[in-house]
C-alpha cells in the first residue's frame, strides 16, 4: 500500500539538495513553449512598447536568461535539438522537413525520458514542429489536438505579404485559447504520479491574428520602429547578403529560395508600422494567456510542487539588418526568453546575463527532476546558474543554420562562419545592434581563432540517410 504522505515544502527543498528526492515528491514540470518570440519581452527591454505583465511575473518567480539562444534560427530544428539534446551539427536535422526518427532513429526525447522514470507527459498545441502534432509517439502519455481555426483579419491589409491584423472574437476563439483552456484542465486533477504538461503556443508565429483588444494596447499611432542602419548588409560577405534578402534551403547545402525582397516590399506597401504593431499584438495575446496558465496553476493543488519553463524557440527579425523573418546567424534572429522557476525558489527574481543555450534545457530538467542522467547529451545543465545566477560561466553557446553555417556567441562577441567562408564578427561591447563587422579587420585575428574552436568539428550532411 502506498501513502500518500504530505512533506513539507522546507524538507522537499532539502531533499532535492541531497538527491533524495522521492518518487512521490519529484517535482511536476509546466513546460511552455512560445513560437517565434524574440527579445520584445517587458523585462528583457526588446522593444520600448512591449506589454507583457504576466512573462515578467513569471520571471520574478525565478531566474530569467536575458542571453538565453537557440541552437537553430528554424521551429523544427531548434524543436528537435531542445527535446533530443543533440546539437543540429551531430544530428543533421537542420530544416523543417526533416523527422526525428528518420535522422535520430535511437534517440531518447526528454518527455521519454522522465516517462521512464515516473513521469506522466501530456502536452498541446506545438512543442515539436506543427500545431496539433506529438512530433514523436513515445513522448507522449497523451497529446491534444484542438480544431484549427482559419482567421482572418477584419480589415485585410491591401498589399501583398501583410499577413496581419485583428481578428474577430476573443481569446477563446483562438487556437491557442483552445489549448490553454485544457492545459488549465489537467492542472486542476488530482495525481498520482509526478507530471510533464507542455502547452504549446503558435503565436506569435505569422500569421499574427489577434482579437482587436491586443491591438488597441498599441495603437498604431505612436508604433516604434526597430533601430535599423541603411545599408546595413554592405559589410556582409555574400552569404551574409544573401541570408538577408533570401531564405536558405538547409535541405540543400547551397541553394536559397528567392522569395523577394521582404524588407523592400513592406516599405513600398507602408506595412512596417502595421507589421511591428501586429507582433506587438500577438505577444500581448499570448502573454495574456501565460497570464490564465500562471493563475490557474497557483489555484491548483500543485502550486507548490511544479517547476515552470518557459522558452520561445528563436527570435525574428522585423527589418533589423534589413532582414524579416528568422532564418539567420544574427543576435536577433537567434536571441529568445527563457525562464526557469523552481518550487524552492532558486535564484528567485533574479535574472543572469550568462551565455546559455535551449540545448540546456534537457540535462537541466534532468537534474531538477531527479532522474537519472543521460550520456551523449550536448548541452550541460543550468542548475548552478539557477543557485547562483552571477556566477562564472565561460562556456560559448553555438547556434547553426544549414550545413555548416555557424554562429558563436560569448558575452562579448558574436562570430558568424558560413559554409562558403565567409565571416562576420561583431563586438556586442561596443555595438550591440551588430552594425560594423569586424571580420576582415587584422588585429581581430586572434580573437576569430579562439572563437573558431568553439566550431562543431564534424557536421552531419543534410542529405544524410
Amino acid at each position: 500500500m502506498i501513502l500518500n504522505l504530505k512533506i513539507p515544502r522546507s524538507l522537499v527543498a532539502l531533499f532535492w539538495a541531497v538527491g533524495l528526492a522521492s518518487a512521490a515528491e519529484k517535482p511536476n514540470v509546466l513546460f511552455i513553449a512560445v513560437d517565434d518570440l524574440n527579445d520584445w519581452v517587458g523585462h528583457l527591454d526588446g522593444h520600448p512598447q512591449a506589454k507583457t505583465p504576466n512573462i515578467d511575473r513569471l520571471a520574478q518567480r525565478g531566474v530569467s536568461f536575458t542571453r538565453a539562444y537557440c541552437s537553430a534560427p528554424l521551429c523544427n530544428p531548434s524543436r528537435i535539438s531542445l527535446l533530443t539534446g543533440i546539437q543540429p551539427s551531430n544530428s543533421g536535422v537542420y530544416g523543417n522537413g526533416e523527422q526525428l526518427r528518420d535522422k535520430l532513429p535511437d534517440a531518447v526525447t526528454l518527455m521519454a525520458h522522465l516517462r521512464a522514470n515516473g513521469y506522466t507527459a501530456k502536452g498541446g498545441g506545438k512543442i515539436f514542429h506543427g500545431a496539433g502534432r506529438e512530433g514523436d509517439v513515445d513522448a507522449w502519455d497523451y497529446y491534444h489536438k484542438p480544431e484549427r481555426i482559419r482567421s482572418q483579419p477584419i480589415d485585410p491589409p491591401d498589399s501583398p505579404w501583410a499577413p496581419w491584423g485583428a481578428v474577430a472574437g476573443d481569446d477563446d476563439d483562438m487556437y491557442d485559447g483552445k489549448v490553454v483552456n485544457w492545459t488549465i484542465d489537467e492542472l486542476g486533477k488530482p495525481v498520482d504520479q509526478p507530471f510533464f504538461l507542455a502547452c504549446g503556443f503558435t503565436k506569435p508565429h505569422l500569421p499574427w491574428y489577434a482579437p482587436q483588444k491586443y491591438f488597441d494596447l498599441h495603437p498604431i499611432e505612436s508604433i516604434v520602429l526597430p533601430d535599423t542602419l541603411d545599408h546595413d548588409r554592405d559589410d556582409l560577405p555574400e552569404w551574409g547578403q544573401r541570408f538577408a534578402r533570401e531564405v536558405h534551403d538547409v535541405s540543400n547545402a547551397r541553394n536559397f529560395a528567392t522569395l523577394g525582397e521582404d524588407h523592400d516590399i513592406v516599405l513600398k506597401h507602408g506595412q512596417w508600422s502595421h507589421a511591428v504593431q501586429s507582433y506587438l499584438a500577438t505577444i500581448s495575446f499570448v502573454d495574456a494567456q501565460i497570464g490564465r496558465l500562471l493563475d490557474a496553476l497557483d489555484r491548483s493543488p500543485h502550486a507548490d510542487n511544479t517547476i515552470i519553463v518557459l522558452w520561445g524557440d528563436h527570435g525574428w527579425h522585423l527589418g533589423e539588418k534589413q532582414h524579416w523573418r528568422k532564418h539567420a546567424l544574427w543576435e536577433t534572429t537567434t536571441r529568445t526568453p527563457l525562464i526557469i522557476t523552481t518550487p524552492d525558489g532558486l535564484g528567485r527574481g533574479q535574472r543572469s546575463a550568462r551565455m546559455v543555450s535551449l540545448i540546456d534545457l534537457y540535462p537541466t530538467l534532468i537534474e531538477l527532476c531527479v532522474v537519472p542522467a543521460r550520456e551523449g547529451l550536448d548541452g550541460q545543465s543550468l542548475v548552478p546558474l539557477l543557485r547562483d545566477p552571477q556566477r562564472e560561466w565561460t562556456r560559448p553557446v553555438l547556434t547553426t543554420f544549414g550545413y555548416q553555417n555557424h554562429a558563436v556567441r560569448t558575452e562579448r562577441w558574436r562570430y558568424i562562419r558560413y559554409e562558403d567562408g565567409g565571416e562576420e564578427l561583431y563586438d556586442h561591447s561596443n555595438d550591440p545592434n551588430e552594425w560594423h563587422n569586424l571580420a576582415s579587420q587584422s588585429q581581430h585575428a586572434g580573437v576569430i581563432a579562439k572563437l573558431k574552436r568553439a566550431l562543431p568539428a564534424e557536421n552531419r550532411r543534410p542529405l544524410d540517410p
